[in-house]
């Protein structure tokens, strides 16, 4: 016999007048979240109460009802229509519809069954719904007033319509994570998105970076430097395309056109520097995105001045400063920041920014002869470069003069002790024909007695120079440094050599920090040498030792080269380029190099990939992406090398091989991963004292040979 099922009877409703409800006590509700009380008074306004309450009757001791009602589910519905009621927009009487239940269970269990058994609408679902209402003709905006969200979130939930379908219905079978849709978002392209997601479906990195990065790799970032330049509104004027991320910040999203943006950012380029060259006279102006590192190489190049202020701006610049430093002194005093006061000090910083950035005036004749690079910098903004003359345009001196031909002595005389030249000598020494000539003609010298009485002053002025180690120094840093800003110049005595070798086949080596660091040194010096090199040795005189020691270290860093080349491994050059580092506590790490995928990784194989993560973070490391394609795989490993301190062979340096009573150090390590350490405490502090001149000769602590050496070249230089 089947078994009879039973029959459930669902609870009455009926409307309630407001003034009969009370809230209950059991309601499981205390902490306030979701749409604000405020929010939902305005919405039950707008289109009603769409929720009935859930009440009991109130009873008193005895058991029988007095008419009062109590909600156990349905509190924050109450307290909205308390609201209205307290602003008189609902009448204290007006019934309200509610659900009478029969108190079988307890109040609490029906509070928590009723918040605990609902469940939030499902984004797609949500999607969806207002994806209606926009057909509808319902704006943005008013789709999130009315339902108290924000227009960036309505905007974010339309976006998902850009998402394949296919993809969707995955979302929506909770095979894909709603962070996987929002990446794939980006763009409207739905093959892509499937072949993307066929992609990173068959491996383990499912990751909404990865989806992003993969969808925008044959993009370019708003943030570009041709971006910055050409500007987005002008680029979408051409016809381009920008893809835009609504859920991650994307600074400007991606152009997804890049000869397009290419062509735009060159045509800009080369208008720009026709109307520079127009409007400041120069012969020649050469623009392009980037120039090779060195690029100025072989050029004089020749700098300007700022033009004069005149009284009334020197008047107002004092002014300024005056004021500046007035709210700059008050500032600092205030125990809390006043915001008219930042503004105020913005305002005049900008003022005198004005009265110290002003440009710069060329000599008219330099102009003609000279020219300029325009280029892109790292942010968007145009690099000029002025003043540059070729050797072709320089001026031609009226007369050439012919430098003496020197004769070190032991070349110009054999091992006889005759003239090297032929003819009759006495004693060594040859017999002018001329000088049997008995007349009152006063003749030139013969060549051979200069090259003689010349090459004894040499000899001469070389011994009073080794005693005299800074006027040496000068006269070193004379050369350096008309070899470095003066080019064509050869007004010096000293036959040294200061060669800087270039680098053009190393893109991206002027953008590094430490190439503007020297092109900042550069410039700085070339605006306070003289113009004329003739006029550089009282400059250099003159000029403050300190100064001095920062020049000759600018002029020699530009010589030091340790590029290892095919035909060239230059394996002392590298070793002593390794002993420089140590005495000046270098190492690429410290100097910020990292493995990029520009800067490394993606100009190794995939091989070096593994090799540099499983060194620097281990095999396990290696293993995760060992599967992945060349671009993919140099990707991931930037993100694993980051902070590892791994640097590439080319970029350690050796470590010197322990001595044979140097214990501690083993003669089999050849390198060290993160670059070399300064020089031990003592040691360094030794080589200081050294190179300041304030070495002491421990004559019971040096070997007896050592010390007499070094006391004689102290000696000398005395």
């Amino acid at each position: 016999m089947a078994q009879a099922i039973e029959k459930i009877t669902l609870s009455v409703g009926r409307d309630i007048p407001f003034n009969k409800l009370i809230l209950s006590e059991q309601n499981v509700r205390r902490v306030k979240a979701g749409v604000s009380i405020e929010d939902l008074a305005e919405d039950i306004a707008r289109r009603g109460l769409l929720t009935s309450l859930n009440v009991r009757a109130q009873v008193d001791d005895g058991g029988n009802e007095t008419g009062f009602y109590r909600i156990p589910a349905g509190g924050r519905r109450y307290r909205a229509l308390e609201l209205l009621v307290s602003r008189k927009r609902l009448a204290k009487t007006a019934g309200i519809p509610c659900i009478i239940s029969s108190g079988e269970t307890p109040e609490a269990e029906d509070s928590l069954a009723e918040n605990v058994q609902r469940v939030d609408l499902h984004p797609l679902d949500q999607y969806r719904a207002f994806q209606t209402l926009r057909e509808q003709g319902i704006g943005e905006e008013e789709i999130a007033a009315r339902f108290f969200v924000s227009a960036a979130t309505v905007r974010q939930r339309l976006r998902l319509a850009s998402v394949s379908p296919r993809l969707l219905e995955l979302y929506a079978n909770e095979d894909m994570k709603l962070e996987l849709v929002m990446a794939f978002s980006i763009t409207n392209d739905h093959a892509r998105q499937e072949q993307v997601w066929d992609t990173i479906s068959r491996q383990q990195l499912r990751e909404p970076y990865y989806i992003r990065r993969l969808l925008t790799e044959t993009t370019v970032r708003a943030s570009d430097r041709r971006s910055v330049y050409v500007g987005i509104d002008a680029y979408e004027a051409a016809g381009g395309v920008v893809m835009r991320d609504l859920f991650e910040q994307d600074n400007g999203g991606w152009l997804q056109d890049p000869a397009l943006l290419e062509q735009l950012a060159l045509e800009k380029l080369t208008a720009d520097a026709e109307a520079l060259k127009a409007a400041e006279g120069w012969k020649w102006v050469e623009a392009a995105l980037d120039f090779p590192y060195g690029h100025t190489a072989g050029l004089r190049r020749f700098y300007g001045h700022q033009a004069e202020m005149t009284g009334q701006e020197i008047a107002r610049y004092g002014a300024l400063k005056t004021e500046y430093d007035e709210l700059d002194a008050t500032y600092g005093e205030a125990e809390e920041p006043c915001e008219a006061t930042e503004h105020r000090l913005e305002e005049v910083g900008r003022e005198l920014d004005r009265f110290n950035d002003r440009p710069y005036v060329f000599d008219s004749q330099d102009v003609a002869r000279g020219g300029v690079f325009v280029s892109l910098d790292t942010g968007g903004e145009l690099r000029i470069e002025r003043g540059f003359v070729r050797p072709e345009d320089e001026p031609q001196p009226e007369t050439v003069e012919t430098d003496a031909l020197i004769f070190r002595s032991d070349v110009a005389r054999d091992v006889t002790g005759s003239s090297s030249t032929g003819g009759v000598s006495i004693g060594g020494r040859a017999v002018d024909d001329q000088a049997e000539e008995e007349d009152d003609v006063i003749r030139p010298l013969s060549d051979r007695l200069v090259v003689d009485l010349t090459a004894i002053r040499t000899v001469a002025l070389r011994n009073a120079l080794a005693n005299n180690p800074a006027v040496a120094f000068i006269a070193v840093l004379h050369a350096f440094v008309l070899k470095t800003f003066y080019p064509y110049s050869s007004d010096t005595c000293l036959e040294l050599t200061l060669q800087s070798a270039r680098f053009g086949q190393s893109e991206g080596l002027g953008d590094t920090v430490w190439a503007k660091e020297i092109d900042q040194r550069q410039e700085a010096w070339g605006q306070d040498l003289p113009k004329a090199p003739d006029e550089l040795w009282d400059f250099l005189i003159t000029l403050d030792e300190v100064s001095r020691l920062a020049l000759f270290a600018h002029c020699a860093s530009l010589s030091l080269n340790v590029v290892i080349e095919p035909w060239n491994k230059r394996t002392r050059a590298v070793a002593h380029a390794d002993q420089v580092a140590r005495s000046i506590g270098f190492d690429m790490v410290s100097a910020g190099w990292a493995p990029t995928v520009d800067a490394y990784l993606g100009r190794v194989t995939k091989a070096h990939i593994l090799q540099a993560v499983r060194e620097a973070t281990g095999e396990q490391s290696a293993h995760l992406i060992d599967h992945l394609k060349k671009a993919d795989m140099a990707r991931e490993a930037e993100r694993l090398l980051a902070g590892s301190g791994w640097l590439p062979e080319p970029l350690r340096m050796a470590i010197a091989e322990a001595s044979a009573d140097s214990p501690g150090t083993a003669a089999g390590d050849v390198a060290d991963n993160t670059g070399g350490d300064a020089l031990p405490e003592a040691e360094a502090s030794d080589l200081a004292a050294i190179l300041g001149g304030k070495a002491n000769i421990d004559e019971t602590a040096a070997e007896p040979h050592e010390a007499v050496q070094e006391q004689k070249h102290l000696d000398a230089a005395e």
